[in-house]
């Protein structure tokens, strides 16, 4: 059978290429494969990065409060807006390295929603239009009971100044003890170790897959 002389032209540089002739040299050497990923992490650096203007990580989970500093421009951390994705960005101060990429990072992964379901209102109450058929609200509020009883009838069931801590960084075993403590108790150091334990644990498992996401981690490797 015959072949175009196309092929012939082609097949040229392609054996030449494969023998080391044609003038061109030896081809390149392939990239370096990439150094292995460790599998054990120090995550201190991740607490000691700033989280905002003079406050690290560390200080702004513990004690679990919201902070404001009305100083500074407003935006989680720095209070909170509706549509903050709160919870990204405390998994970015958690487990990126902010230094080389935004605390947005995790927030602009593909699989988060765009926004919010509902659009928000432009002027009080702020909160999207509540979603199904719930009763409709007269004018001045007329058909809906607002509570007034004392502050001792209020249960405290759940923390959620910095909601990472409770749902990402303390085991199932703490988390009620962790909810019936205040923040107050968070001054004793109480759950210090603990959280830095989880968040060590957290890294030697999730490292690969941040890397993976192009995601720089905060912590070292051992």
């Amino acid at each position: 059978m015959t072949r175009p002389a196309t092929w012939t032209l082609l097949a040229l540089p392609l054996a030449l290429g494969a023998c080391g002739g044609g003038g061109g040299g030896s081809s390149p050497p392939p990239p370096s494969p990439p150094a292995p990923l460790s599998t054990r992490f120090d995550v201190q650096p991740c607490l000691d990065q700033v989280a905002a203007p003079g406050m690290t990580v560390a200080n702004l989970f513990v004690p679990d409060t919201l902070k404001l500093d009305l100083s500074k421009p407003n935006g989680f951390p720095n209070g909170r807006q509706l549509a903050d994705p709160v919870i990204d960005i405390e998994l970015a101060l958690l487990f990126v390295d902010l230094t080389k990429v935004p605390k947005t990072a995790v927030a602009a992964l593909p699989l988060d929603p765009p926004g919010n379901d509902m659009p928000f209102r432009a002027d009080f109450p702020y909160l999207a239009p509540p979603q199904g058929n719930p009763p409709g609200l007269t004018p001045g509020g007329a058909n809906f009971v607002f509570r007034n009883s004392p502050a001792s009838s209020y249960v405290q069931v759940d923390r959620m100044g910095m909601p990472a801590v409770s749902t990402v960084l303390l085991s199932t075993a703490l988390k009620n003890s962790y909810n019936d403590d205040s923040p107050a108790v968070d001054g004793t150091r109480k759950y210090v170790s603990t959280i830095s334990s989880d968040l060590t644990d957290l890294t030697d498992e999730l490292a690969k897959d941040f890397v993976k996401l192009g995601l720089p981690l905060c912590a070292k490797g051992l």
